[in-house]
């Protein structure tokens, strides 16, 4: 049975994080408490989600609402052509053509999802739009083209050159074959010692921020799988599983194989947990449990990983295989890179 009261006990006896300071050196720091009343803090998964902070934070530290902060912020990948894992750039599917599937959720409970959609920069905005402008929460394919376009937005090339490049290469084995932590292998060779998670990976931004004024708000954006079939889509747009906000509790979202977050519907099965008293990483930790105890042979293969942000300010992940890191931004740490735990 879980102890509430034992895991807090020896998480911090036990846990540091990693935080890089100017000259990107890391520096070990004690686990830290619960946020202070009316103190932001935004957090998202992988090294890019620094940057992608940053832009974030800059809304918050304003005394902006979380909402906004979600969005300018995970719009930062979505629009970095270096960044295959995400928009703009992104690897396409095995047809060539980049999808972008993209979610928003904020303190209220309302909700915005585009999923399958073509020639749009920012997917985000389109959730968001579909959120605040229809009585839907999900649109998809030509249809969200379409609302996209009737709305202002310009329909533009997202297959860039090296992307191309890297799918023609592809195309000469033709076996689609996704790589378990594809972002520990595939690592920028310049730097050789930049942590897990960087720009090559072929994963998602999953983002979560409270506001000054205690508001909850998330977002989470992909070009989903690198050769993927057309067509397909995974837990990113889908609410519940990619992605959920419950302002009375906190928030999750989530990174890795789509399919089997939407299995076990991992992002409210985290914030259900945290509502039952568990602390972020160990709700995390649960819904790794539950993936791997429904397919313990698949889950050898395969790569999720969970990152949650509770009411009070406290933060945690926990993925089936090592490699997961998220990032976290707050009046104390601007660039606080944490690597995650994880089952193997």
């Amino acid at each position: 049975m879980f102890n509430r009261r034992n895991f807090i006990k020896s998480t911090a006896l036990s846990a540091s994080f990693v935080a890089l300071n100017k000259s990107g050196m890391a520096n070990v720091l004690p686990s830290t408490p619960a946020t202070a009343a009316g103190k932001p803090i935004v957090i998202s998964t992988w090294d890019f989600g620094i940057a992608a902070n940053h832009a974030a934070w800059d809304v918050l530290n304003a005394g902006g609402r979380a909402l906004d902060a979600v969005e300018k912020g995970v719009q930062v990948p979505e629009s970095d052509p270096n960044n295959q894992s995400v928009g703009y750039g992104g690897l396409p599917d095995r047809d060539g053509k980049v999808t972008l599937d993209a979610c928003i959720m904020d303190e209220n409970g309302n909700i915005g999802s585009v999923a399958a959609l073509e020639h749009i920069m920012h997917p985000i905005s389109v959730a968001r739009m579909v959120m605040e402008k229809t009585p839907h929460v999900m649109l998809v394919g030509d249809g969200a083209l379409q609302f996209a376009l009737e709305n202002g937005f310009k329909k533009e090339n997202l297959l860039t050159p090296s992307s191309e490049k890297a799918w023609k290469e592809w195309l000469k084995t033709a076996k689609y074959n996704p790589v378990m932590n594809i972002e520990n292998k595939l690592y920028d060779k310049a730097a050789p010692t930049k942590l897990p998670g960087n720009q090559y990976n072929h994963d998602t931004i999953g983002m979560l921020a409270l506001d000054a004024k205690g508001n909850l708000s998330g977002a989470c954006t992909t070009s989903g799988m690198a050769y993927k079939l057309h067509g397909r889509v995974g837990d990113s747009p889908i609410i519940g599983a990619g992605l959920f906000v419950d302002n009375e509790v906190g928030g999750a979202t989530s990174t890795g194989v789509g399919e089997e977050v939407i299995r076990n519907v991992g992002s409210f099965l985290v914030v259900e947990l945290m509502r039952q008293g568990y602390p972020p990483e160990e709700a995390c930790k649960e819904a790794v449990m539950r993936i791997i105890k429904k397919k313990p042979g698949t889950a050898q293969q395969i790569q999720v990983g969970f990152l949650a942000l509770n009411k009070k300010g406290q933060y945690g992940a926990f993925a089936i295989q090592k490699g997961f890191s998220y990032a976290v931004c707050n009046t104390d740490n601007k660039d606080l890179l944490i690597p995650g735990k994880s089952y193997y």
